[in-house]
């Protein structure tokens, strides 16, 4: 049975949300603080449901120090917030996390976007070739990105997005058209709210950011050839 962790303080939410995935095969597990969420998910999660608003420390300091952590920075998080505004959206995303739900919400959604998710991360973890040129390998089965020899860690979202341009070297994606390939589904994150995580993309990439271009009113495209940043 998949493991998801849930760090959320209110326990009526807890319970409620336990319930649902309970009803959908999923084994839940709850923190109640930052700290305990933290170092339950050194013990191993399949998945990471994440509130932001709790006691101590706060929900974008844990779904930063998940990402962080060697053990966890492979694990999927959904957080799951009653902060609507599109600067926490987009600030949840830039720390990492996969998705982003706005409390009040459908529990039947929840346990579809957490079954979604955990099957994206299984298909991930399958043998899918990989692509090299002059500047870059990429590893699709190991989730590893090289440049120049040089390994560039990137989360598991990160690396969806880049092997998505990747394997359409020049051609423009559109943000709608990543929002349904690497996401996979019908979710709250505004398209444009994908940029947050080409931003963040772009700065673990460093030299190569460039390599990533803006096609502005259109979307994306990987350039596997043109002069580094500086």
């Amino acid at each position: 049975m998949r493991q998801v962790l849930l760090i959320e303080d209110d326990r009526d939410i807890a319970e409620a949300i336990s319930y649902q995935l309970d009803k959908a095969g999923l084994q839940v597990k709850v923190a109640r603080t930052g700290e305990e969420g933290l170092e339950a998910s050194r013990r191993g999660a399949d998945l990471v449901l994440l509130d932001l608003n709790l006691p101590s420390m706060d929900g974008l300091e844990v779904c930063r120090m998940i990402r962080r952590q060697t053990a966890t920075a492979h694990v999927p998080i959904i957080i799951v917030s009653a902060r609507s505004e599109e600067v926490d959206r987009v600030l949840g995303l830039e720390m990492g996390a996969d998705d982003y739900m706005v409390k009040p919400f459908s529990l039947k959604e929840l346990a579809a976007r957490c079954r979604a998710a955990l099957r994206r991360a299984e298909t991930s973890s399958g043998p899918a070739g990989a692509y090299r040129d002059e500047n870059f390998e990429v590893e699709f089965d190991a989730y590893l990105v090289r440049y120049r020899g040089q390994e560039v860690r990137l989360t598991p979202k990160e690396f969806e997005l880049f092997r998505y341009m990747v394997e359409r070297p020049g051609r423009v994606v559109t943000r709608e058209r990543l929002l349904e390939h690497v996401w996979g589904y019908d979710t709250d994150i505004e398209t444009r709210s994908i940029d947050a995580h080409i931003r963040r993309l772009r700065m673990k990439l460093g030299p190569a950011r460039n390599h990533v271009e803006t096609i502005v009113g259109l979307g994306y495209r990987f350039v596997p050839t043109l002069r580094d940043a500086r």
